[in-house]
């Protein structure tokens, strides 16, 4: 399926986007250990949080789909996990893929965990060196380097983990790995990365202190089942917060959005290119700040980012680089060797595309440099099969002269069901 994009004159509108994808992996993994039933509200029915969901039910677990976005977990507790009949498949989701080998390192039963071909090319060495060093055993392809993977349930041993990487995915595996473990896990990271996992069991009743960039976790706590309302996603509340950046005379307002400070970097970078932001209607559920966020247009300038602000913007990298396009000057984003191994290389798939606008962009060892400018004419675009770039192109058209059509657009539903239709409601086009 491809997606026809014009450009845009201005965009004056309020929407709302998907629940977080983050924070609806884990309300459904983290209910399925608690004791009780859960109501969850919000969820991201999109394809790989309802992997997540399949993975559950195969694990024994009753999932009820009250609606579309609204989903009751009939929690087991934190050994009422069953051996599944057959491989569990993540499809495309490293999320669900990683903290699966963390919490099934710990269950008294046989699993195998696979993928589709880019979850098979992913690695998991990070994740199953240190869970080894717990006393996990797991198997898989390359000795464990790359899935699928084998686990065999085995008692775990407590320790500190200094891991190598600011990675919220592994280290939400050892935390989970954590409450199966014999005394207490502590994880320690070069940098803040996100810290959903963090609140969403301290919400459940785990015990978690948090001191600096360590989490430690005690064992075996009685995790109680509660409601869960998922805020909005700021990694796809993202396109239309740069799309009110960079298309002249615009302001959009993207409302219930989660604010979670370890999440908040895209709004950084953009307030350091001079964009003007407002957020109101702040609160909290579940431990996670939610706000409304209006964004209006303003000329933008070119930054140079990098360091402990990268981990807090990762999955929005490619999106930041459609903004720096539009910003006077060069803009240099380091330390992002990370999007090399995500749903595509994304350094190098975001500058591919781009440069198909006509954009000046280089991809560098571990980032990109984007010369900003005007001008930039509409074409033919790739997904890669990757759902952050497919939307990325689609805002970049917004501005270019002339239609754009993006190919193979059908991975944004990994994310976003229902982007094309927000992108035809603000822009007031169709596909």
């Amino acid at each position: 399926m491809d997606l026809l994009v014009h450009p845009c004159p201005s965009i004056q509108n309020e929407i709302e986007v998907p629940g977080d994808k983050s924070i609806s992996h884990r309300s459904v993994l983290f209910s399925a250990i608690a004791d009780g039933i859960s109501e969850i509200q919000n969820f991201l029915p999109g394809a790989d949080c309802l992997h997540t969901v399949n993975c559950v039910r195969q694990l024994g677990i009753e999932v009820e789909e009250l609606s579309s976005d609204a989903l009751r977990v009939h929690g087991k507790g934190l050994h009422g996990l069953s051996e599944p009949v057959d491989v569990l498949n993540v499809g495309n989701s490293g999320t669900t893929i990683r903290l699966l080998t963390g919490l099934l390192a710990g269950q008294d039963f046989y699993t195998v965990l696979t993928g589709d071909e880019s979850i098979r090319r992913r690695p998991m060495g990070r994740v199953v060196k240190p869970l080894r060093q717990m006393g996990a055993a797991i198997w898989g392809r390359k000795d464990a380097q790359l899935a699928p993977l084998a686990i065999a349930g085995n008692p775990l041993r407590g320790m500190h983990h200094q891991i190598p990487v600011a990675s919220a995915q592994l280290k939400s595996a050892l935390l989970l790995a954590g409450l199966y473990a014999d005394k207490e896990t502590a994880v320690t990271e070069p940098a803040f990365s996100r810290d959903h996992t963090e609140n969403m069991l301290q919400a459940l009743g785990a015990k978690i202190q948090r001191s600096g960039r360590t989490a430690v976790i005690q064992p075996a706590p009685l995790l109680k089942a509660q409601k869960i309302l998922v805020p909005g996603d700021i990694s796809s509340a993202a396109f239309f917060l740069v799309a009110g950046a960079i298309v002249p005379g615009s302001k959009v307002t993207i409302k219930q959005v989660g604010i979670n400070p370890t999440r908040t970097g895209i709004l950084d970078a953009l307030d350091m290119m001079g964009a003007h932001i407002t957020i109101s209607n702040r609160h909290t559920s579940a431990g996670e700040a939610i706000g409304d966020i209006t964004i209006e247009h303003r000329d933008l300038h070119g930054i140079e980012l990098g360091g402990d602000l990268v981990p807090r913007l990762i999955d929005e990298i490619p999106i930041l680089a459609v903004a720096a396009t539009a910003a006077e000057g060069q803009t240099i984003i380091r330390n992002a060797e990370e999007l090399k191994i995500k749903e595509s290389n994304r350094l190098q798939s975001t500058a591919r595309e781009l440069s198909r606008f006509g954009v000046k962009i280089q991809e560098t060892q571990d980032g990109l440099i984007i010369e900003g400018g005007r001008g930039y004419t509409g074409t033919v675009c790739s997904s890669h099969g990757d759902h952050r770039i497919a939307m990325s192109c689609a805002i970049m058209a917004l501005t270019a002269q002339g239609p754009t059509r993006i190919r193979n657009v059908e991975c944004i539903d990994i994310s976003f069901p229902g982007f094309a239709d927000t992108l035809q409601r603000i822009s007031g086009q169709g596909n």
